[in-house]
């Protein structure tokens, strides 16, 4: 028995992110066509910024809220799948960066959805982006602060209906940054299952966990990593494109030996100070 694994790791490198920062790529506020990746889990997201629907009878469960200029766009993504914005029960965010959690506060207004984040992460939602170790003084990343409704820890369960979706804490990017792993069945088959002087330990922490972690499907907070536009057309031409267990761990040994290599070339700057 497998797992989706429903978020992986975003960015390995804790710099790259700072040039993003004056021009928000354009990809990210892109229309994609929604559509069913397998059971109950649907992609709802921008070309560029991923977001996922977890589909219950008591409701639904929408992973990531991205920027305010998006909320209209995943409501209509949602809606055109034929399924209710207004029954959005639970959001949770990979992690809290605006582009993943800016939208939060007016999803929660249009929706009453209850809003969960990983323990770490909470001071940074709570704070719109002020309390992040990296972004916290650039207005360029803040934005309207939202309520956490209930604090996650790492291995926390979040049940709705008949399903129960996992938090992994996997930090680094942020230090509430969190790895999603939840069961779906498709066509009788189950797949389931110095502000911050700890980095370097925390991605040694994450590289472990991610893995140790069982994955059929391989998703993430950002399109371009698991290949959305080159696997969408795919989806009606034989095997599901989404089950990609090799991709998941080429993409995870690839952003280890970036970040292995991004360390080195640090220290070594260090030493030649």
């Amino acid at each position: 028995m497998g797992r989706i694994l429903a978020r992986v790791l975003l960015l390995v490198v804790w710099t790259v992110v700072v040039a993003l920062a004056q021009s928000n790529p354009a990809d990210w506020t892109e229309p994609f066509p929604p559509f069913r990746i397998a059971g109950n889990l649907y992609y709802v997201g921008s070309k560029g910024l991923a977001n996922y629907l977890i589909t219950t009878p008591k409701g639904n469960i929408l992973i990531n809220s991205d920027l305010d200029a998006n909320v209209p766009m995943i409501k209509a993504s949602i809606e055109k799948l034929g399924f209710k914005f207004s029954d959005t029960k639970i959001l949770l965010i990979s992690h809290a960066h605006w582009d993943h959690d800016a939208g939060s506060a007016m999803i929660k207004e249009m929706t009453g959805a209850t809003y969960m984040v990983m323990d770490a992460d909470v001071p940074v939602v709570e704070s719109g982006g002020k309390a992040d170790f990296q972004y916290g003084t650039n207005p360029a990343f803040l934005y309207r602060p939202a309520k956490v409704d209930r604090t996650l820890h790492d291995g926390d369960e979040v049940r709705l209906g008949d399903t129960v979706v996992v938090a992994h804490l996997t930090p680094g990017h942020t230090k509430g940054c969190t790895t999603w792993t939840l069961q779906v069945t498709e066509s009788g088959k189950t797949f389931g299952n110095a502000v911050y002087p700890q980095i370097v330990e925390d991605y040694e922490r994450t590289w472990r966990v991610l893995r140790s972690l069982p994955c059929d499907i391989f998703l993430g907070a950002h399109g371009s990593y698991f290949g959305l536009e080159e696997k969408y057309p795919l989806r009606k031409k034989g095997a599901n494109p989404f089950v990609d267990p090799a991709g998941y761990k080429k993409f995870v040994a690839q952003k280890e030996q970036d970040f292995r290599s991004e360390l080195s070339r640090q220290k070594s700057a260090v030493l030649m100070r």
